[in-house]
Order: structure tokens, then sequence, then C-alpha cells
């Protein structure tokens, strides 16, 4: 059975595409994916492949550290 450590990556693909005065749907655009995907990811409820992470970091010309981070869940030593 797969365990669940709880990780996740937090973004702030929000807060680069607004600043960028951009609509969800040209962000889409312009790193190949849907709006649905970008709304999704802005909400949390998505964590991107690591290709799309480094497109639109690529895009907003940032590290891809700058936009996503990891979070650490519970410590696997612990379990």
């Amino acid at each position: 059975m797969k365990k669940d450590f709880g990780d996740s990556i937090s973004n702030k693909v929000y807060e680069y595409r607004v600043l960028a005065k951009m609509t969800q749907l040209d962000l889409a655009k312009e790193v190949g994916v849907s709006k649905q995907t970008i709304l999704v990811m802005e909400k949390g409820n998505y964590v991107p492949s690591s290709l799309l992470a480094f497109r639109i970091a690529n895009f907003f010309k940032v590290d891809v550290n700058d936009i996503f981070t990891y979070v650490k869940g519970i410590d696997q030593h612990d379990v």
C-alpha cells in the first residue's frame, strides 16, 4: 500500500499572472494547457508536472522555486 506523507507543492501562479495583467486563458495559451488547468493549479487542487512548472517559470523569467514551493508533510521517520 502506498503511504501518503502529506507532501504538497504550493504555488504563486496567481500572483505572477495578476502582476503580468494576464487572464487564466492568456497564461494557459502561453504554456500549452487549458484554462481549467491554470484555474485548478491556482486553487491548489493540481500539482503540475515538472515540465509544466518549468514552462511557467520560464514564461515569467524566474526560477521555478520562485513560483513553486515544496511543502514537506510528515517526517517519514515518524511513521
